[in-house]
């Protein structure tokens, strides 16, 4: 059994879920999938049936009813993976914004001492391609103006590309994390801070999708805004 697993939220990806299977599957670390798919009407899940009868044992289905939203998919993959005894549990977009290439540098920077390791476009190093100079701005920005509130010292702090130890997600209060978007990513991230882990950055490329649409809208945007001077309160 592999010791990494790689929660993959999906909503309508039948144009992605194949060919991000086929990459993962590929790559010289032995790295498990998991889908957690809110009930897609595209057969998004019929195709992750079918890679599961070529790859028997590594690729895993959670199928949910209805759009639930990205935060309760994560949450329910977590306790999924914890009790399945993963060590080394990641988040990553089906879109292929996030390189799967890069999931064995996550892994390596948690391997070496950190508990969680994050895929970050803002540190030294990283990058965005194919985003509107406005998007960037206010990608950047937001990050500034959470740890302006939260103190986290992190740098992307709505990065959605992550690798965590599995005694961080035993450690985290996750049934106290409600929120489903950005605000989600962002509280995860001062939760295992609040709890003394070590978290790394490690500078990616983040490439806006091609196929799909983006499931980003103004009540995500507005539930981060107003979220973080909620996260200062809560019990993580």
């Amino acid at each position: 059994m592999s010791d990494s697993i790689v929660i993959i939220p999906t909503f309508n990806e039948c144009e992605n879920v194949e060919e991000m299977i086929l990459k993962v599957m590929s790559l010289e670390k032995d790295f498990h999938l998991l889908f957690v798919d809110d009930s897609s009407p595209d057969g998004t899940a019929d195709i992750v049936r079918k890679a599961q009868k070529k790859f028997p044992g590594r690729i895993h289905l959670e199928v949910r009813t209805g759009k639930l939203g990205l935060g309760t998919a994560y949450i329910h993959g977590f306790k999924w993976c914890t009790k399945a005894s993963y060590d080394f549990i990641f988040e990553m977009d089906c879109d292929f914004s996030h390189n799967p290439d890069d999931l064995i540098r996550l892994y390596q920077a948690c391997v070496d001492g950190a508990d969680l390791s994050i895929g970050s476009r803002y540190t030294r190093g990283g990058n965005v391609t194919n985003w509107p100079i406005k998007r960037i701005l206010m990608s950047y920005f937001a990050s500034v103006y959470v740890r302006l509130i939260l103190w986290i010292g992190i740098k992307d702090t709505t990065a959605g590309f992550k690798c965590y130890r599995r005694e961080v997600l035993e450690k985290i209060n996750l049934d106290n994390i409600t929120f489903k978007g950005y605000a989600f990513q962002i509280c995860m991230k001062y939760a295992a801070k609040k709890n003394g882990f070590k978290i790394t950055e490690v500078p990616i490329t983040f490439i806006d999708r091609v196929f799909g649409v983006s499931k980003m809208n103004t009540g995500i945007f507005k539930e981060a805004f107003f979220g973080v001077w909620k996260m200062r309160g809560m019990k993580l």
